[in-house]
């Protein structure tokens, strides 16, 4: 499976989260667990009374492109505090919906608020045109919403469909690919330089600079895929170490693999360090699970599928 399972954040009130996701998306709860989390601790190596409450969600229907949403005891400040555009750092959450102008005006009625007044219109390097705009939420976590006006997905009742893309912020883009293709499995959607004047002034990026954009997951499913992003001629602070459990927003992203083992083998074969916790029983799936780092340090879980995944 190319595609992943759910992206794991950290929150500070698990019911505030879930007004966003729940009430406003339209996502359903496809699991909960209250009170700490032995076999998670081991993992991630915290303790497990650190973990209050937890919840799967995800669109009805959809097997990838989740969410883990994990309320601490008392949490650490968020990943993205502070953050500057080009931060080395998990960035954004891609949600799709259904009819931009639409949903909009229905989330500004329930108090939302977007980044700027109206979205924009884009056409991309593949002749794909979208719309998009960012939203703040919760624990300084930045959701896109994205309407992509050539496809049909399937949404929620709120018209807003699960995470499409989880986009990172890379300091070596080409060691990172290798990772994911080599490591994972994944496969190539899209890979483009994008620069120029007009990226320049978007991203507010110095003159020169340029953007390294490629899109792994699988071409069959447009869920639970990753977007790697390298900005070239501008490097910000890498901001991975605090991407860890107890701190809030996006930390990691999770897995559900038949073949863990052979993961684990080929991890064993790169020199590659990774956690791995036998016979547990987690939200996702009752197996093994795994634990291992990208060459930038996106946290990656896996976990052995089964008959509860």
């Amino acid at each position: 499976m190319s595609s992943f399972t759910a992206v794991v954040i950290g929150v500070a009130d698990l019911d505030v989260a879930l007004e966003l996701w729940e009430r406003d998306f339209g996502f359903e709860v496809l699991a909960r667990r209250d009170g700490p989390d032995a076999e998670l601790a081991r993992l991630w190596n915290i303790q497990p009374a650190d973990i209050a409450r937890q919840a799967l969600v995800g669109t009805p229907g959809v097997a990838s492109g989740r969410l883990h949403l994990i309320e601490w005891h008392n949490p650490e400040p968020p990943v993205r505090e502070g953050a500057q555009a080009f931060d080395l750092v998990p960035k954004n959450l891609d949600v799709y919906t259904d009819d931009m102008p639409r949903r909009m005006a229905m989330l500004r009625e329930r108090g939302r608020q977007f980044a700027n007044e109206n979205f924009s219109e884009v056409a991309a390097p593949n002749g794909v045109t979208f719309r998009e705009i960012h939203m703040p939420s919760h624990d300084r976590v930045n959701v896109v919403l994205l309407q992509m006006l050539e496809e049909t997905l399937p949404f929620s009742p709120a018209g807003v469909s699960g995470i499409g893309l989880l986009i990172t912020i890379v300091p070596d883009a080409e060691a990172e690919k290798a990772f994911y293709q080599q490591i994972f499995g994944l496969e190539l959607l899209s890979d483009n330089i994008l620069k120029g004047p007009e990226i320049e002034k978007m991203i507010g990026l110095p003159a020169g600079s340029a953007l390294n954009v490629s899109i792994w997951g699988s071409a069959d499913d447009d869920f639970g895929r990753m977007e790697l992003i390298e900005y070239q001629g501008a490097r910000g602070n890498d901001l991975y170490p605090r991407a860890r459990p107890k701190s809030l927003g996006i930390l990691r992203v999770a897995y559900v693999r038949p073949d863990i083992a052979a993961v684990r083998q080929t991890l064993e074969a790169n020199d590659i360090s990774f956690t791995q916790v036998d016979a547990a029983i987690t939200l996702f799936a009752k197996g093994s699970m795994l634990s291992v780092a990208s060459p930038a340090g996106m946290q990656i879980d896996v976990y052995e599928a089964s008959s509860n995944d």
